[in-house]
């Protein structure tokens, strides 16, 4: 039993050091090999990072068929072939596929951008009147119509539009004073 095979028992058994050892003493020849599959360096560092997430996560058996390096290599190995095939699989996709995917990309991004500026939105309410805090909260976050809002505070839908008049320019304020730019208030 080699000193790798001797550190994964060790990993096994519960003893961090052991992954670590074996980090140290293969990922520059595991990054190196890999690279010959992808012929691109961060691809092959990510795919080496991949490899020993496996055995972290995974905890595949070693049966000591062979030397631990080369069947962490064919542990590598396998991860880049399954990389490379979903990389042609993406390269042989359509103009229009590929567009498609983009724009779920920018769907996502912009999902995300909306729910930061909600918890900006939300947190700058705190600074408000209660009464534009609460408008403001269930137009913006609830989603509701002025005339759902003058139902729900008990006020006319003329007196909702003037509160909103009122509680944007608040905000507006509020917004500022933090060095935030606003949009669509």
């Amino acid at each position: 039993m080699d000193k790798s095979s001797e550190d994964y028992l060790r990993f096994l058994n519960g003893d961090d050091n052991g992954i670590v050892e074996i980090i140290k003493d293969h990922k520059d020849g595991l990054m190196l090999f890999l690279n010959r599959y992808t012929e691109n360096i961060s691809e092959a560092e990510e795919l080496t990072e991949d490899t020993f997430f496996r055995l972290v996560i995974k905890k595949p058996r070693y049966k000591e068929r062979c030397s631990f390096k080369t069947w962490l290599y064919t542990i590598g190995r396998n991860i880049a072939v399954d990389h490379l095939r979903k990389k042609q699989k993406v390269q042989n996709l359509s103009a229009e596929e590929l567009e498609k995917l983009r724009g779920n990309e920018y769907e996502l991004e912009s999902s995300y951008l909306k729910e930061e500026q909600k918890i900006i939105l939300y947190k700058a309410l705190n600074g408000l009147k209660s009464e534009y805090a609460q408008v403001l909260h269930l137009r913006f976050f609830e989603e509701l119509s002025n005339e759902d809002c003058a139902g729900i505070m008990g006020k006319s839908k003329r007196q909702i539009e003037n509160m909103m008049y009122q509680a944007k320019k608040a905000l507006r304020t509020e917004l500022e004073k933090e060095g935030f730019v606003y949009e669509d208030l």
